[in-house]
């Protein structure tokens, strides 16, 4: 693998940073006019901001991003086709808020509801789709709830498919990150929606709401929300170079606000912050002792290769640090989790990745058990 010559140095030096060497700290800070943020680096699922990113939200419009997820698993399923065209209920024609604009008794195309509900943000549109997979709007809520379960999104919960006030309507922008993260990873044929600036149905043409895809910041999803108990707000995301920044903010008192403090913090993450690959998966990071184990060591391995999100100006600063109980007992079984390698940095919370076994390793016979008990015996002694 090639690597940044500073990564080089890191990797080199992993071996005195497991024995407790640390670097001095440091801050790399921003703050935030939202009510509620959180700025992801996608790439390597590094927070780089969170300010009450656990707090429940109304999610206004937001609240739409579960809804197409729903459809989309509907999509890929098979149980809907784009081609496929849907009845509009009265109820749905009947919606206040943004619309779409359909008319009661049309049959309208799956794929034009998608572009209503993503670029228009039609709440007509939102609920022909939820009639058409719950039989009603309550019945799909409570199954997006459910699925949003299913996905992590711990602290969410659906009243509509819409995102209309309702107290029992909310989620956090930690949530709404995760499932961000999981449209852009599930469906990247059907993200490119969110891209789209317009939209044009029933001679009406309305653009995008989303004020990041008029800016050169290599934005392309994903949705708004405003409500006078939200306030205005909006899931982002953009991609520069195989980065991709996800970005939640909440809670800000005017469309241009919102606009702007989502576009400085997308620029301050891709300013601040870099991406660096540190190990392989499979790659010996430090090695375990096995208490009378037949080879008596292990080596500690990364499931997956690992990249990290470290701030530019802090990298200097960085430290690793193996976290296991040893000496292990036999059997360690090949993949088997044996300890944590600990990334600090400062200004960011720690980034804890689990270690596994590289190799297995077994009782030793009796010689080589008396020889690694003396061993361990001797050592400490000498400690």
């Amino acid at each position: 693998m090639q690597l940044h010559a500073s990564l080089r140095r890191l990797a080199a030096a992993v071996l005195l940073l497991v024995l407790g060497l640390a670097a001095p700290a440091g801050a790399q800070t921003i703050e935030t006019r939202a009510r509620e943020a959180i700025v992801i680096d996608m790439t390597s699922g590094t927070v780089l901001l969170e300010h009450n990113a656990d707090d429940r939200m109304p999610t206004a419009s937001m609240s739409k991003l579960m809804t197409m997820y729903m459809v989309f698993e509907a999509l890929e399923s098979g149980r809907l086709s784009l081609d496929d065209e849907l009845p509009v209920s009265e109820r749905a024609w009947q919606m206040e808020g943004s619309r779409m604009f359909v008319e009661v008794g049309d049959q309208v195309r799956v794929e034009d509801l998608v572009r209503g509900v993503i670029v228009q943000s039609g709440n007509d549109a939102s609920v022909v789709l939820a009639e058409a997979l719950g039989g009603t709007e309550a019945e799909f809520a409570r199954q997006m709830t459910e699925r949003a379960r299913e996905l992590g999104l711990e602290n969410t919960n659906f009243m509509n498919a819409t995102g209309l006030p309702h107290d029992d309507h909310y989620s956090t922008p930690r949530d709404l990150a995760l499932l961000a993260e999981r449209i852009i990873e599930d469906f990247p044929d059907y993200y490119a929606y969110y891209a789209e600036t317009e939209f044009t149905w029933n001679d009406i043409t309305q653009g995008n709401r989303n004020p990041l895809l008029y800016r050169d910041i290599g934005a392309d999803g994903l949705k708004t929300g405003h409500t006078e108990e939200a306030g205005y707000g909006m899931v982002g995301s953009a991609e520069r170079g195989g980065r991709r920044i996800i970005i939640v903010v909440g809670g800000l008192e005017s469309a241009q606000a919102r606009a702007d403090e989502s576009a400085r913090l997308i620029e301050w993450a891709f300013r601040e912050f870099d991406t660096f690959s540190l190990f392989e998966a499979g790659e010996a990071i430090a090695h375990a002792d096995v208490w009378q184990g037949e080879p008596a060591t292990v080596p500690m391995v990364v499931a997956e290769d690992l990249v990290v999100t470290l701030s530019r100006a802090s990298w200097d600063e960085v430290s690793l640090r193996t976290v296991t109980e040893e000496p292990l007992a036999t059997p360690v079984v090949e993949g088997q989790e044996i300890g944590m390698l600990v990334i600090s940095a400062p200004g960011m919370p720690d980034n804890r990745v689990p270690l596994l076994a590289g190799t297995a390793s077994d009782t030793a016979g009796f010689v080589s058990r008396v020889t690694s008990g003396l061993g361990h015996l001797a050592r400490s002694v000498i400690e």
